[in-house]
Parts: C-alpha cells; sequence; structure tokens
C-alpha cells in the first residue's frame, strides 16, 4: 500500500491536507510521469505552426493536472484561470512556479485537442495503479449503459428548417462585409413568422400549407447560397475571414438539403424517415437519438459503462447510434481483460446484455458466475449458488449509484462541449476525475485507525 503510505506523508503538510483528492492524483502523477506522454502528442500537436501568442507555453505536465483540477472543481476555464491567481494550491497543482499563471484562451486551446483515445489510455492507466494497490477488484465486472445528451433544442422539423434559414443568412450578411459587391437577400423575416405560426397551428391541413412556405423559402435559401459558394470558389480568398466563412458554407449545404428532403418527405408526403436518414441538430450534427425501453427519447450518446468490485469506471465507451445492450457485452469482457491483463470471474449485468451467445461467450473464457438480472425463455444464469447469484444482482445494481454520482458530482447529464471529439473528451475527463474521486475514498477508508 505504498501509495496510502505516501497520501499519508502528503498529509503533513497542511496545504495538501486541505485537499485530498488532489493530494492522491498529485502522488500517483508524481511516481508515474510516464502518464503523459499517453496524451502528448495531442497537446504538443496543438502548437505546431503557431507563430502568434505567448511562446513560454504550458507544459504536458501542466495541461493534464489543469485539465484535472479543471474537472475536479467544475470550473469554466475563465474560472480555471482566476484560480491560478486566487488559489495556493491551485497553482502548486499545476506547477506555475514562479511563472505567470496562463490564459483561458491558452488552456482551452490545449485540453481541447487532448483525444479520447488518449484519455482511454490515460483512464486505464490510472486504474492499473488502483489495481496495483488493492484500491480495485477486476475479477467483479458490472455494466450499464447511460445517456449523455448533447448541447441542443429539441430537434423538430420546424425549429431545424428555421435553424437552416438563420444559419445561413448569418453566414451570408458577414460575407457581405467582406465581398465587394456581394448583396444577399434576408427570409428570415418571412421564415420566422412561419416558423412561429407552425408551432401554434393544431389543423394538419393549414399545417401542411405552412411547411409548403416554409419550405419554398429554405429552397430559394438554399440557391442563394450555392451561387455564393460558386462565386467565391472562382476566386481566391482575399481575406483569413473570408476562407473561413467559406469553409461554413461548404458545411452547411448539405445539411440544408438534408433538412429540406427529410421534412418534404414527412411533412408534405407523409413518408416516416427512418432514424438513420435524420439529422437532429446542424450545429450539433453528431447527436443520435437515444431510445430506451418506454422511456423518455433523448438525442445525445449512448455511453457503456463498466465498474469493478469497488465502483471505478474501468471502461467507459462512447457509441456511435442506438445498439443493443446486448451487442455490446462481447467487446466490454475482450476490452477489459486487454487492458488488466486479468482473468475476470464474476460478471453482473442488467435483462438487457441477456443472450445465450454471451452465455456462451462468458462461459467459455472461464467467466464463473454469470448473471443478468433478468432472463427470459430457457436461458439461465450459471453460479456457484442460488446465494451468489442474489448477492451479485444486489451489487449489480450499485452501478445505477455510480452513474448518478458520476453525472451529478460532473455535471454529465448533458455535454456542452462543442462536436463529438470534444464531446467525448468530455466524457472521459469525468470519467477520470470520479475515477480520482473514489481513489481518494477509499485510501481515506484505508488511513482510518481501526477500532
Amino acid at each position: 500500500m505504498k501509495i496510502v503510505n505516501d497520501l499519508r506523508l502528503r498529509f503533513e503538510d497542511g496545504l495538501w491536507a486541505l485537499d485530498t483528492e488532489l493530494a492522491l492524483i498529485d502522488v500517483v502523477l508524481e511516481k508515474h510521469p510516464e502518464f503523459y506522454e499517453l496524451v502528448a502528442e495531442d497537446i504538443q500537436g496543438a502548437n505546431k505552426n503557431n507563430e502568434l501568442g505567448r511562446k513560454d507555453g504550458p507544459s504536458v505536465e501542466q495541461v493534464v493536472r489543469a485539465a484535472i483540477y479543471k474537472e475536479l472543481k467544475q470550473l469554466s476555464y475563465t474560472d480555471l484561470e482566476y484560480a491560478q491567481y486566487d488559489s495556493r494550491i491551485c497553482a502548486v497543482f499545476i506547477k506555475l512556479d514562479i511563472r505567470k499563471p496562463f490564459s483561458s484562451e491558452v488552456f482551452y486551446k490545449y485540453i481541447s485537442r487532448v483525444s479520447e483515445e488518449g484519455l482511454t489510455k490515460l483512464m486505464v492507466a490510472i486504474n492499473k495503479v488502483a489495481l496495483s494497490e488493492g484500491l480495485e477488484d477486476a475479477e467483479r465486472i458490472r455494466m450499464d449503459t447511460t445517456v449523455v445528451e448533447s448541447d441542443i433544442h429539441y430537434p423538430t422539423n420546424n425549429s431545424l428548417v428555421w435553424d437552416c434559414i438563420k444559419e445561413s443568412h448569418r453566414i451570408l450578411s458577414k460575407l457581405e462585409g467582406v465581398e465587394k459587391g456581394l448583396k444577399v437577400i434576408n427570409y428570415t423575416g418571412q421564415a420566422k413568422s412561419n416558423y412561429y405560426q407552425i408551432n401554434v397551428t393544431k389543423s394538419e391541413e393549414k399545417r401542411r400549407g405552412l411547411f409548403e412556405k416554409q419550405l419554398g423559402i429554405l429552397r430559394r435559401s438554399i440557391k442563394q447560397t450555392r451561387r455564393v459558394l460558386e462565386r467565391l470558389s472562382k476566386k481566391e480568398a482575399s481575406q483569413k475571414s473570408e476562407s473561413k466563412l467559406k469553409r461554413q458554407i461548404e458545411e452547411l449545404l448539405p445539411l440544408m438539403e438534408q433538412v429540406y428532403s427529410m421534412t418534404r418527405r414527412r411533412q408534405l408526403d407523409g413518408e416516416v424517415v427512418p432514424n438513420d436518414e435524420k439529422i437532429f441538430s446542424i450545429y450539433e450534427k453528431h447527436t443520435d437519438i437515444i431510445v430506451k425501453g418506454q422511456r423518455e427519447v433523448k438525442f445525445g450518446h449512448k455511453v457503456n459503462l463498466s465498474t469493478g468490485k469497488n465502483g471505478l469506471i474501468l471502461g467507459c465507451e462512447i457509441l456511435k447510434g442506438n445498439p443493443s445492450d446486448s451487442s455490446l457485452y462481447q467487446s466490454t469482457l475482450s476490452e477489459l481483460k486487454k487492458n488488466y491483463d486479468m482473468e475476470i470471474r464474476d460478471v453482473a449485468t442488467d435483462g438487457g446484455y441477456a443472450s445465450t451467445p454471451n452465455l456462451e461467450y462468458a462461459r467459455g473464457n472461464g467467466i464463473i458466475n454469470i448473471v443478468f438480472n433478468k432472463v427470459v425463455g430457457s436461458l439461465k444464469n450459471i453460479t456457484t449458488s442460488l446465494s451468489m447469484e442474489t448477492r451479485l444482482k444486489k451489487w449489480r445494481s450499485g452501478i445505477e449509484a455510480v452513474i448518478s454520482n458520476l453525472k451529478r458530482g460532473f455535471d454529465l447529464f448533458r455535454s456542452e462541449w462543442k462536436s463529438k471529439e470534444r464531446f467525448d473528451a468530455k466524457v472521459m475527463w469525468s470519467v477520470i476525475a470520479y475515477n480520482i474521486r473514489s481513489m481518494t475514498r477509499l485510501c481515506l477508508m484505508k488511513l482510518r485507525p481501526s477500532s
């Protein structure tokens, strides 16, 4: 229990005793500087070909430490900048020494570049420390899925059409200021009126007529946007802002066409459009529609979590689409075995993961106790005793508390980080911070004198 002893010594410094979570991860990072190499390529890549800004940028170590501090304290980037001035323990943890604190823009630039792949490696590396110290046991595994929502408004065909018209005009009106001779027709006035009328109209016949008008405006908006793009493509961009706006148009046009198509098919033709042919936000186009059972529809991404005996999250997979839980069972067990090189003895999941192939897979991989909370038909749990089955079912239910603590403690009901890459990174940083908090709790339990 070397980490526990080191933590006890660290607490002799009154500063570290004020924040046990930071003290623990500081001990871990001091002992394992190789962890920084897991995300170094992402962070150092942010500074390539950069001729502007402060030259003495933060080190990889400082970026990782700042990101952990930010997530543990649930700070914005502005708050993180302020904390460097205001908090002595923040400055010590980030290792500012005598250096001037870094701005919010600098930390945003570097932290936002860390990939989900790099963070998964970092999570696994920290978990291996917990396993080696006896804080966690990977021989017993439980799994469950949850949904993290994207930061979007509730999508309707009406709102998506309005978003397309509004966003198109926003970009084109900016181009008017940099492109000489460009004149843009503003379609937003009538479109906004149609949008509100559709929202309050109950009659299907009247709504259909309003949608016809609104789609006509969207088609004219698409034609105007395409003409502007063709005009820009015939000349070399004279300003950096012009190139940026051109790229935005190139990204927006196919989304406008997709929204036009799916809205026309649904609202005018009465067709049921498959989910994989829909888009739910033109701003966060990676968003999936998730329906779990008969519960409320959510828009974001499904996340598959697996924990060990003491509640540390050992596996976290951010999924594409809405795959069934049963399709995740085998790949999750395989990944856990590969990451931690440990033989799994017990696995407990809810009924969504249950299937005969999954049962046979687990048995074929030497798992002794295989429990699904609900089984149907001829499928039966495999355990050494009825008592063991009951205990594993009760233990499995504890993953609901893990998910609740993760979401409530790190505001993970909805990710406000933009783009799919940053959405994934937010989930992984939250999982790492949750595991640090859990490891701290387990260490403190071992530090308590036995009565």
